[in-house]
């Protein structure tokens, strides 16, 4: 990904879109930061390295982010690059740029978010269906204020895009890594000296919370995948043909979150403005839930109001705390914490607070 970026800032070619093996087995190796304004800047080494292709953006390319999906957007003008107006720039304008860069869609759009540009600034506004493909696919028109104040450069966040997996773990955040390649999904395979740092990309791109294990995987060779552990996405990292060894990945946001509700029998709760109330001596039940991703576990119900705590097993994924006469101590806010060992850990998961009112109205 370094080199690429090099390449497509050497050739004004925008921003670097995929990195991809190349067509010849061997090149002369080169090393580079991704600061460098060209090749002849990078460090140059006399042994033999696999080819790589590099697709650039062309037409358009974020500056200054924080990863492959993020940053300033700019166009190119008259040969030069420009900064977009965030007047001129909508949602749909930057759901064309995120299917342009093979990114997920938008998640953030700001004027100054990634800064301001040195040069000049576009003086078209796009209106963009949506549906393009490409950003200079889409309509323009002139600008109605000829100015762009300082601070309106218009910054933009892709998520991430959603071409990796965990498979066969129970959870989406667990189990062999598959990678979504040239139409199918494939398994990605690692050498043993990487596979922390590959795991912790995957953790990261899926949003999955960091890595608590790694485990050789199910399948003997997988697209070769090396990365440094700080990548964003595991498109960023180096993919070489070699297939090696496939890995299972944990992350620790393994269990979903739970669910908590309130019920009674006796028609004593009703809803009101900050969440259900309960009328005083009449009985409820909070229930806590999940998904039945594994068997086993236990939940425990905390309450804020004081350090009563309350534990019971897991029976068809929940279970359910009875009150028998609610009265002044029960009122402020519980949740509900489910715990399991699964892969050889300990995982819990914390569901939404549940904020109960006691009244005698």
């Amino acid at each position: 990904m370094s080199i690429a970026v090099v390449v497509c800032r050497q050739l004004g070619c925008g921003s670097t879109v995929s990195v991809l093996p190349g067509n010849t087995p061997r090149g002369f190796r080169v090393s580079c930061s991704g600061s460098e304004s060209s090749l002849r800047e990078c460090i140059r080494m006399n042994d033999l390295r696999p080819g790589l292709t590099v697709i650039c953006s062309e037409s358009v390319r974020l500056v200054d982010g924080d990863g492959f999906c993020s940053g300033r957007v700019e166009v190119k003008s008259n040969q030069s690059w420009a900064s977009v107006c965030e007047a001129d720039f909508d949602w749909q304008d930057a759901e064309v740029v995120c299917v342009e860069f093979g990114c997920g869609t938008p998640a953030a759009l700001q004027g100054g978010l990634y800064g301001e540009g040195e040069g000049q600034t576009w003086d078209k506004e796009f209106q963009c269906k949506g549906k393009e493909s490409l950003l200079l696919d889409c309509d323009t028109s002139d600008r109605e204020n000829n100015t762009c104040l300082p601070g309106n450069a218009v910054g933009l966040t892709c998520s991430e895009p959603d071409d990796v997996r965990l498979v066969g773990g129970g959870s989406r955040c667990a189990g062999g890594v598959e990678w979504y390649d040239q139409g199918e999904w494939r398994t990605v395979g690692t050498a043993d000296w990487n596979q922390r740092d590959v795991a912790a990309v995957v953790c990261r791109q899926m949003g999955c919370g960091s890595t608590v294990s790694v485990l050789p995987g199910n399948t003997t060779g997988g697209i070769g995948v090396s990365c440094s552990g700080s990548e964003s996405s595991l498109r960023e990292c180096f993919r070489s043909y070699n297939l090696l060894p496939g890995l299972t990945v944990i992350c620790s946001d393994l269990l979903v979150q739970p669910d908590i509700f309130l019920t009674d029998p006796m028609g004593g709760v009703f809803r009101g403005h900050q969440g259900p109330e309960m009328f005083r001596g009449y009985n409820f039940t909070i229930t806590c839930s999940t998904q039945p991703q594994y068997p086993g576990g236990s939940f425990l119900l905390t309450f804020t109001g004081s350090n009563r705590t309350q534990t019971q097993p897991a029976v068809n994924h929940s279970a359910a705390f009875l009150f028998p006469a609610a009265d002044d101590s029960h009122q402020g806010n519980y949740s509900c914490v489910y715990d399991n060992y699964v892969f050889s850990h300990n995982f819990s998961s914390e569901s939404e607070l549940l904020s109960l009112t006691i009244t005698g109205n």
